[in-house]
């Protein structure tokens, strides 16, 4: 359901409106200033966290200590600043859609490919990738329990002659993008009739895989089946330095032909009374809940989150659903996402809204508040994903219009609980379809932002750093231990306490971090320069000043 191969459901008597090939491609006027620009739950920090981005923890409006006697004022942010806020992309390797560009390309080719797709996300400002490296019980990495995927040389379990998964992400890092893993938890194979290279799972365990509508599924309902999953995740968590772990929205199949999936055996050995959506649903949730608790067992730093569908329910079926009239990810398939959320298996929600606003069966502007009311108070973070694919599009004359995905990110700024936006897909970025990619990077992407502070998985800042100061035309200071990036900001019209650096109005630069005793940042013109260090989960530390006239 990407490239161009998301479900766009009119309503749910209707079809499927795709060109094909649903079965491998899952993820697909500006309000005043205010303080309530930190998103709830993806941006704000715990007191004490960092003296630079408090927004009222003890500090005033001019950035001066309070006496206790009096409440403080809170910092002004601009919505159009926002100093937190995730900008990622997602880099498909399923039949080549977006890395590699095709089969059997060199080494050198590849990494090639991969790092221009990275230069252009920096270009535009991002600040995150999420890779698929499991497209189809597979790997882009030498997996022990996986054959090499035939996207990488065109032949299954055929050694690429290199080992991409060190490299893309060291390239991700080298950039100051965070890396996620993603992985689809149930697919098995292309093709139902196909050759599985020798040591595949499906061959070595028939009994885990049901043949569907062409394609080969593994079977949600068996516990091996999630074992090995938790197993495939565990592995990669453990041996690479990823950031995140990430899920698309394919679960149990997407309605096809009217064929019914062939789980009976195990409903019958496994239902333990239930009914049979219920057991689905429930055998979706508790791989959801292994796999979180798995991963943050392996590094508890790590990230996991998913990108369902855009709809839960439709109010028509339950009250507490949104106001549309498509496919329901709960009933279609068995993915019930705000379950997730309420036990919180995940720390982040991706839900693909790949509708325009005014869409009858899936309007952008009602589907945002309510997974935005969903979120609330839970903890969990809320990313929206964008149909970067579909702008341009002459079958729904609202993405004819160049303002459409642009507007959307102006809507989101009404919700303090969506902390950002990933986009569908890496191929878009050099395209630009009706040069979308400029306005939002005009209107929306003006400065760096900080990834979403996410409390939950630990971290702490690191020293400030220490002597700060002017060599020529660098501006440079020494190296904080445990440093992953260094924020750098510049004033030029005001005070420089805490509230200067709560938005990223003079963000300059998130520089990653490089090798040896001193960190470096180019300068050419005068202000008040402030340099913070930021850990791999980008808690901040207070900032260095220095003057430069």
């Amino acid at each position: 359901m990407r490239n161009g191969h998301r479900p766009l459901l009119a309503a749910s008597a209707i079809a499927v409106v795709t060109t094909g090939l649903a079965y491998f491609f899952g993820p697909g006027a500006a309000p005043a200033d205010s303080e309530s620009r930190k998103p709830a739950s993806s941006g704000r920090e715990t007191a004490g966290a960092s003296a630079s981005g408090r927004a009222a923890a003890g500090k005033s409006a001019t950035g001066r200590g309070t006496t206790g006697k009096s409440a403080p004022e809170p910092c002004r942010m601009s919505a159009a600043f926002p100093k937190r806020q995730l900008r990622g992309v997602w880099i498909a390797t399923v039949h080549n859609v977006d890395w590699p560009s095709k089969t059997g390309l060199t080494p050198a080719r590849q990494q090639a490919e991969y790092v221009r797709i990275l230069d252009q996300a920096v270009k535009l400002r991002f600040n995150a990738v999420f890779v698929q490296v499991r497209p189809a019980s597979d790997a882009i990495y030498k997996s022990p329990y996986e054959p090499w995927s035939q996207w990488l040389t065109g032949t299954a379990g055929k050694d690429p002659g290199w080992e991409p998964l060190p490299f893309l992400i060291a390239e991700a890092h080298k950039r100051g993008l965070e890396f996620h893993a993603w992985f689809n938890p149930y697919r098995a194979a292309d093709k139902a009739d196909a050759k599985l290279p020798a040591g595949h799972p499906a061959r070595q365990h028939p009994d885990w895989v049901v043949k569907h509508e062409g394609k080969l599924y593994y079977n949600p309902g068996l516990p091996e089946v999630r074992a090995h999953t938790v197993k495939v995740v565990t592995d990669v968590v453990q041996r690479y330095d990823i950031d995140g772990v990430h899920f698309d929205d394919y679960f149990y199949p997407y309605p096809g032909k009217g064929t019914k999936f062939a789980d009976a055996a195990a409903f019958t050995k496994y239902g333990d009374g239930k009914s049979l959506a219920n057991w689905r649903r429930d055998n979706v949730n508790k791989l959801v809940a292994e796999v979180g608790k798995a991963v943050h067992t392996a590094k508890p730093y790590v990230k996991f989150g998913i990108s369902p569908f855009g709809i839960w329910r439709n109010k028509s079926d339950d009250p507490s659903g949104s106001d549309t009239k498509g496919l329901s990810a709960y009933d279609a398939i068995y993915a019930d996402a705000r379950a997730w959320i309420k036990a919180r298996s995940i720390d982040y929600v991706m839900p693909q809204l790949y509708w325009p606003r005014g869409f009858a069966a899936a309007d952008y502007a009602k589907l945002v508040p309510w997974w935005a009311k969903a979120v609330k108070d839970t903890g969990v973070h809320l990313y929206v994903g964008q149909a970067l694919y579909r702008v341009g599009a002459e079958d729904t004359p609202a993405w004819a219009r160049p303002g459409e995905l642009p507007a959307h990110l102006t809507l989101n700024r009404k919700y303090p609980e969506v902390g950002g936006d990933v986009y569908f897909s890496a191929a878009q970025l050099a395209r630009n379809p009706l040069g979308v990619l400029d306005a939002i990077a005009k209107d929306h992407y003006t400065r760096p932002a900080l990834l979403p502070l996410m409390e939950a998985r630990g971290g702490a800042a690191p020293a400030t750093p220490v002597g700060l100061r002017r060599s020529g035309d660098t501006l440079v200071w020494r190296s904080s231990p445990g440093a992953r990036a260094y924020a750098v900001y510049r004033v030029t019209d005001g005070d420089a306490g805490p509230c200067a650096t709560a938005d990223a109005g003079g963000l300059l630069a998130v520089v990653p971090a490089a090798e040896g005793a001193e960190q470096s940042y180019p300068v050419k013109d005068g202000g008040t320069y402030l340099v913070s260090a930021l850990d791999r989960l980008t808690n901040e530390s207070p900032p260095a000043s220095t003057v430069l006239p």
